[in-house]
């Protein structure tokens, strides 16, 4: 079986829409550089970390964004049916909610 030039070169490939930008040059989280011989540790498909300390910081800091937006949610429909039951009380309207 014979290797492709292409994938030969993988680190070399130039991501669309940011030239000069390598997609695995350096850490998401802290921006340390990572070198062909270096272990890197994927996120999400395609973000790469220098560690697993900073790929979990990442997670954590994605799970608790998740949290606070879904927090936020809730809060948001909950006001949203108290004041269309409030204006069904004041008009003596039934609307459902």
């Amino acid at each position: 079986m014979t290797t492709s030039v292409a994938c030969a070169f993988f680190f070399d490939a130039e991501p669309l829409g940011e030239p000069g930008r390598h997609a695995l040059d350096a850490c998401a989280l802290c921006s340390k550089p990572l070198t062909r011989n270096s272990d890197i540790f994927m996120y999400k498909g395609d973000t790469p970390f220098c560690s697993e300390d900073c790929r979990y910081e990442q997670m954590h800091h994605d799970a608790a964004y998740a949290r606070q937006a879904s927090s936020s949610r809730r809060k948001q429909q909950q006001s949203q049916r108290s004041r269309r039951a409030s204006v069904a009380a004041k008009a003596d309207v039934y609307v459902p909610i």
